[in-house]
């Protein structure tokens, strides 16, 4: 079972020993790297100083290592095989893992072992077994393992969580969770690691425990029950949206009116960490989206039972037309509803017009090459709206008691990536939490929480019955 609490009391210190910046390492330099990179060298250069990757491609790690070099760093490039000996060698205060999930365990379990903080990204690990060794090393262990659940930051949950949380909607009975994928986003899961479940628990673990939490920490309860239906439905060999005719095996080779087509060539931060990385260790970043090899789900419907006594029902689809999430809670005073529409549409374009636009040309005109749609809509978003269309991006939190009308709550939108909560994230990253009675700093008992629901829900595609979350464990 997960005993104890989030371990708040053991705050990261600002800074470390002889009141030096703290010496950060990052495992995993892929494209998740950049947000923790450039916020050590741009916000948090007081506290946060980056002196070491741990990476099994050079290529990659060079990328990051010549944009540092400008602030005066050069961090050392390890292997991953060599991670206890980066940790003792460079004296490392805090670890960040960013490197696909199925690694993150023996990561974060090498470094809670020698006493070294660690900052994980989503999730934590893709099984039980890692649970369990999880919890085993942090229960053993002074350090502090802090789960970047960015989304609990975001100012639109955060809102729902205080309504929740002042009783203005009474107890809650039920829940349901709608989230929507499009079709750029939602495919590019198919077209990298993402796409084996071996690699990332699939959706269920790797997408959707970013849900799980928000419900667990709305409802300051825990998840006991799943039961699962789900499948590979639009994508794959098979899938009902494959366009008729051969398939090019890579994005970049694709037909230039073919919407799924990937060229990564034309953006400099794309082609430095994996075109140009490709030949050292063979790993493709556009492998095509019907592929035959493909084992994870594309689309989930799930019910989840809490200790107590709510339910939620939950929905993913990874192939829609406009990206967002609905969230309606029902109460025993009445209903809060929260909708959120991250990217209106997706326009059919040629390959290279699916590649991310950087946030650097924030006021480009729509349709333009600088302003190509971003894979994640949450993590560069845009105003650019299409003429006509009468879905409006934005977020909405609507709350209706029994026997009144329904009001609009104000949501204090901020910039940045996760609808504001990136920015928030990093501050309690890496100068510690501050006063927070609403509990948005994850620690590992929410990270394996959140986990255990989506192992579940993989336990219950297997077999088809419901399973029981006993903590770490689903059986």
């Amino acid at each position: 079972m997960l005993t104890g609490s989030v371990p708040s009391a053991r705050p990261a210190p600002r800074q470390g020993s002889g009141n030096r910046p703290r010496r950060y390492a990052v495992y995993g330099t892929g494209h998740r790297a950049e947000m923790y990179v450039n916020a050590m060298l741009h916000d948090f250069p007081d506290v946060a100083e980056p002196v070491a990757w741990c990476d099994p491609n050079d290529t990659r790690m060079s990328h990051y290592t010549a944009l540092t070099r400008a602030a005066g760093h050069a961090p050392v490039h390890y292997h991953p095989d060599r991670l206890e000996t980066m940790l003792r060698q460079e004296r490392i205060d805090v670890l960040i893992v960013c490197s696909p999930d199925h690694t993150h365990a023996a990561a974060v379990c090498t470094a809670l072992r020698a006493g070294v903080d660690v900052v994980c990204e989503k999730p934590l690990t893709t099984d039980a077994a890692g649970l369990r060794a999880i919890q085993e090393a942090a229960d053993a262990s002074p350090a502090r393992l802090t789960v970047s659940f960015n989304y609990r930051y975001s100012p639109r949950n955060t809102a729902l969580k205080k309504i929740i949380a002042d009783g203005e909607i009474g107890k809650v009975l039920s829940v349901h969770f709608e989230w929507l994928l499009d079709t750029v986003h939602g495919a590019d899961y198919f077209r990298r690691w993402h796409r084996q479940k071996s690699s990332s628990g699939g959706l269920a673990v790797h997408k959707a425990t970013h849900h799980f939490d928000l419900v667990n920490w709305w409802l300051d309860d825990t998840p006991e029950t799943v039961q699962a239906l789900g499948g590979l439905k639009f994508y794959g060999t098979n899938g009902t949206g494959r366009p008729a005719g051969p398939r090019a095996a890579l994005g970049r080779d694709a037909d230039a009116s073919d919407p799924f087509g990937f060229d990564m060539s034309a953006d400099d931060h794309l082609r430095g960490l994996y075109l140009d990385a490709e030949a050292e260790d063979g790993y493709l970043r556009d492998r095509d989206v019907f592929d035959e090899d493909i084992d994870i789900e594309d689309t989930l419907s799930v019910l989840v039972g809490y200790r107590g006594g709510s339910s939620m029902t939950y929905s993913l689809t990874a192939h829609s037309p406009w990206e967002g999430y609905r969230v309606s809670v029902n109460g025993s005073r009445g209903r809060a509803e929260l909708e959120v529409v991250e990217r209106a549409h997706v326009a059919s374009g040629t390959a290279s017009d699916l590649l991310a636009w950087r946030a650097d040309t924030p006021d480009a005109p729509p349709n333009t090459p600088a302003a190509r749609p971003a894979v994640d809509p949450s993590v560069t978003p845009h105003d650019a709206a299409a003429a006509g269309d009468v879905r409006a991006e934005g977020s909405r939190l609507v709350v209706q008691r029994h026997w009144d009308i329904a009001r609009e709550i104000p949501i204090d939108e901020n910039g940045g990536g996760h609808g504001g909560g990136d920015g928030l994230l990093l501050v309690d990253v890496f100068r510690g939490p501050e006063e927070d009675p609403i509990g948005r700093q994850a620690g590992y008992v929410d990270g394996l929480r959140s986990v255990a629901v989506g192992v579940a829900v993989n336990e219950s595609l297997r077999t088809g019955r419901m399973v029981r979350t006993h903590g770490t464990e689903a059986v």
